[in-house]
């Protein structure tokens, strides 16, 4: 498509970053103009909650129905069984039925954040693949489904040839995936005319499964979009950070932590970031991403007010950004830190300091904690610790002590009843 479209949906994706791949702009834009598109994503539920390498796919939803269509947010129930082998170099652990629903009852706390579910025409529903998939009978599924499908074409989709090029094994549990994933997109567009599904540039061969399958099948034709894998200006995957992955529930990543990982943006990532992860203005996104020297520091303050406001709310946000000002610009404490609360059963004579830095967080394991120690990382109440081997006792938390890994990481410890 040479022009520009006319459907503000696509508009957005284009100037915004969203785009990397569609399968037929001109008609998707056509359906767009059209009249109320429902369009899907699938979540699979391989933990309690997704991390910040979702977000971009999850504020394209909140795009979608900003713009005047249907969000339909899929979660994985029955295709978590078998586990999507799309650029990984080993097999998902299997999980079981329980574990799953609390993987799932975990990921739709964070949607309602984005956006509005309900009965209206442009309202989200969210739907869990298990409802179709459980029922399949095998033998009916292999001869009306598995018909459609090229084994030599499947082979030839990057997620597949990259596992064995490397020689690395490919189950024939995950080699079903892309087909489960196919029937999806043919079974909401059966039951709820959806037609677009959305995704990662690495689900590209999933989702055009899904549009050939749905052509065979019932004759409609649909649509796919997908968006870049993003990776920092350093080179990182999205979504991590030096202690793992930063998640989205708030029970599983504080907001200030969560504000901070924003804040500690690399400074060629700002002006992206903004235009994908906060909904202000293309050109102010700009300007701010613009900025050098210690002015975009103010511009990284802003993209982690407005992410934050968008997840946790701005009262959230706002505290976070108090904290950082106390802890950074004051040597304070601050309100919003992460807090460790130990009783005093759990002290008991003594705790270790390399414990308590694990259990803050701030380090993977004694090891790592030693090592920032030795390396003059760690501080203690702003002072330098040198002495690994320190115990805490139930004493020397008659007040809040807060820990420091580096410049910008921190927690508090504190004595409870």
């Amino acid at each position: 498509m040479t022009t520009q479209p006319k459907s503000d949906f696509l508009r957005v994706m284009i100037e915004r970053g969203f785009m990397a791949d569609c399968t037929d702009l001109a008609a998707l834009d056509a359906a767009l103009i059209k009249g109320v598109v429902p369009a899907y994503i699938g979540f699979d539920a391989t933990a309690k909650s997704l991390h910040v390498g979702s977000l971009i796919q999850i504020m394209m939803l909140r795009w979608l129905q900003k713009t005047g269509h249907k969000p339909i947010t899929l979660m994985g129930g029955g295709t978590t069984k078998v586990g999507d082998p799309s650029f990984r170099a080993d097999e998902r652990p299997l999980l079981d039925d329980a574990a799953i629903q609390a993987n799932i009852d975990g990921i739709q706390k964070v949607f309602a954040a984005y956006v509005n579910y309900g009965d209206r025409a442009t309202d989200a529903v969210m739907l869990n693949n298990d409802e179709w998939l459980s029922g399949l009978k095998y033998i009916e599924f292999l001869r009306d489904i598995g018909r459609h499908f090229s084994v030599n074409r499947m082979l030839a989709f990057e997620s597949v040839k990259s596992r064995l090029d490397r020689e690395q094994s490919l189950s024939f549990l995950e080699f079903n995936y892309m087909i489960l994933q196919a029937y999806d997109f043919m079974e909401l567009n059966r039951r709820y005319g959806c037609l677009l599904q959305m995704g990662g540039s690495d689900q590209w061969g999933n989702i055009v499964n899904g549009i050939d399958l749905t052509r065979r099948v019932l004759d409609h034709e649909v649509y796919g979009l997908t968006s870049p894998l993003l990776e920092t200006a350093d080179g990182r995957k999205m979504g991590k950070s030096q202690d793992g992955a930063v998640w989205l529930n708030a029970d599983m990543c504080a907001p200030y932590t969560f504000w901070q990982f924003w804040r500690n943006t690399m400074d060629a990532d700002v002006g992206r970031f903004l235009k994908l992860y906060t909904e202000l203005p293309v050109d102010e996104c700009d300007r701010l991403g613009a900025l050098a020297g210690s002015e975009i520091n103010a511009a990284k303050i802003i993209l982690a007010n407005e992410v934050t406001t968008l997840l946790h709310g701005a009262d959230a946000a706002q505290a976070a950004e108090t904290t950082a000002r106390e802890v950074f610009e004051k040597g304070g404490v601050g309100d919003d830190l992460p807090t460790l609360e130990l009783s005093a059963s759990d002290i008991g004579d003594g705790v270790s300091i390399v414990q308590l830095i694990v259990k803050c967080g701030l380090a993977k394991s004694g090891k790592d904690a030693k090592r920032l120690i030795a390396e003059n990382g760690a501080k203690l109440d702003d002072a330098p610790l040198t002495d690994a081997g320190l115990m805490i006792d139930a004493n020397a938390l008659s007040s809040p002590i807060k820990l420091s890994a580096g410049k910008k990481r921190h927690a508090l410890v504190k004595l409870v009843d």
